[in-house]
């Protein structure tokens, strides 16, 4: 994985949250990393003819701000700032081009919220090049101080389904895994109408591990070092996966790529991820 760490900061808890994600990422991955606050995005209560320059002050307060707290705790971080003009989200998704990740806070349970006072971090979830990660504020396990490392979390989840999209999402999560020094926990949900017309489970269920089984062969013998637990179930897919998100590092799904830049769609499992992990949820482009 090359090219840098981006996330979007705004001075809010979900902004520093995601930074301090960034951060331990970077260092983690040998990535450097990029501040990116837009400050037309940023309204503040002031006079008409004060407004661009108190905005532009209030910026560059915040990636100050978070840049010390970022090198107190990483002093060999590779850090670096930018206060832009242009909206937040294309900001962001001009730096997906050459980014190695995305980073964008989400305000909570209940909302995959965006990063800059509520612009829709959907817009860039589905149109970024590269994989987007978005972290919860207040996330107990990531670092919220100055020097406080989070709590340790287990492995990676991914949700796969049979297709060529399942090895993009296979490599972001054995690449984070062994970049972590933790193992992958790879799900397939099957439906439950499936079973029930398959009339026998024993059999059908060998037969999808067995399938599993060996889609995974080609990323055991690439990772040897990471652990890998595989599992087959029937029912929801994004239950499925969530189950195994709860104690999860990252969970990551995946989105296809559109032709068109004005075209996006994350499908309802992303959806329901988004919404309901407990942990950084990776959304991975694949075509």
């Amino acid at each position: 994985m090359t090219g840098p760490v981006v996330v979007g900061v705004d001075g809010s808890p979900a902004g520093t949250t995601a930074a301090w994600w960034a951060a331990r990422e970077g260092m983690t991955r040998r990535l450097p990393v990029i501040l990116v606050h837009s400050w037309t995005t940023q309204p503040l209560n002031v006079p008409v003819p004060q407004e661009a320059l108190s905005k532009q002050q209030y910026g560059q307060s915040v990636l100050r701000r978070t840049e010390a707290e970022l090198l107190h705790r990483y002093g060999d971080l590779s850090l670096t700032t930018e206060l832009v003009e242009a909206s937040a989200s294309q900001a962001l998704l001009e730096h997906s081009e050459r980014a190695a990740l995305l980073v964008l806070g989400s305000r909570g349970h209940g909302s995959a919220a965006s990063f800059l006072l509520g612009s829709i971090s959907l817009h860039v979830l589905g149109l970024s090049r590269c994989p987007a990660v978005t972290v919860r504020a207040g996330d107990p396990a990531i670092a919220t101080g100055w020097g406080h490392p989070g709590t340790e979390r287990g492995d990676v989840a991914v949700g796969v389904e049979p297709g060529p999209g399942a090895d993009a999402l296979l490599e972001f999560a054995f690449t984070t895994a062994e970049a972590h020094g933790c193992g992958v926990h790879v799900v397939r949900a099957l439906p439950y109408q499936y079973a029930v017309a398959a009339g026998r489970h024993e059999e059908r269920d060998a037969v999808e591990r067995a399938r599993l089984a060996a889609s995974l062969a080609p990323w055991r013998e690439k990772f040897p070092g990471v652990p890998l637990v595989d599992e087959v179930t029937a029912g929801p897919a994004a239950q499925v996966l969530l189950s195994a998100a709860t104690r999860g590092r990252l969970t990551v799904v995946g989105r296809r790529r559109h032709p068109s830049h004005l075209t996006w769609k994350l499908g309802p499992v992303a959806h329901a991820v988004l919404h309901h992990a407990p942990c950084p949820v990776a959304v991975v482009p694949h075509d």
